[in-house]
């Protein structure tokens, strides 16, 4: 049975346990997509001041490259996001973490929700192929920074080394 966690400490121990649970919650279950969602649930309760966590998985049955929304939490969400197109793409093509602290000032942004200001997409990457991205929301200005990338980068590599 599960309850909501309240958190304490730094920002870093709450990182530190929130990857320990992430750990506890898939090591035992292969299937990508229920780890996922329970990965978004988990980051769901954990961050504050978001409006949107979840992940977009590449689409391995087209051709041209493309992310197919997948497990998240929040309002419906664009279903499919070209690479090299809004934050997403950008960072499923560039393999690598884009953190915006503005999403109207980033070229070509695609808005699924109207509310969202600011976003953080993390590449998930096993063995050097990309399979999707963890992409965040949140409704504020600048709510993401260096300490929420590299915590959150370690929460993904613990989703990969699952996968």
């Amino acid at each position: 049975m599960f309850a909501k966690s309240n958190y304490s400490g730094t920002r870093e121990e709450q990182y530190t346990l929130l990857i320990g649970q992430v750990h506890a919650l898939i090591q035992d279950e292969p299937n990508r997509i229920a780890n996922l969602a329970n990965a978004s649930a988990l980051l769901g309760q954990f961050l504050e001041d978001i409006n949107w966590v979840g992940f977009y998985l590449v689409d391995e049955q087209l051709e041209r490259k493309e992310l197919v929304l997948g497990p998240f939490q929040g309002l419906p969400a664009c279903v499919r996001i070209p690479f090299g197109k809004g934050v997403c793409g950008t960072a499923a093509e560039r393999m690598e973490t884009v953190l915006v602290p503005d999403v109207h000032a980033f070229p070509g942004h695609i808005a699924c929700d109207a509310a969202s200001q600011s976003e953080i997409v993390i590449p998930i990457v096993v063995g050097s192929e990309l399979v999707g991205v963890l992409d965040i929301d949140s409704p504020s200005l600048n709510r993401f920074d260096n300490i929420d990338q590299r915590y959150l980068e370690q929460f993904v590599q613990k989703l990969a080394a699952a996968m």
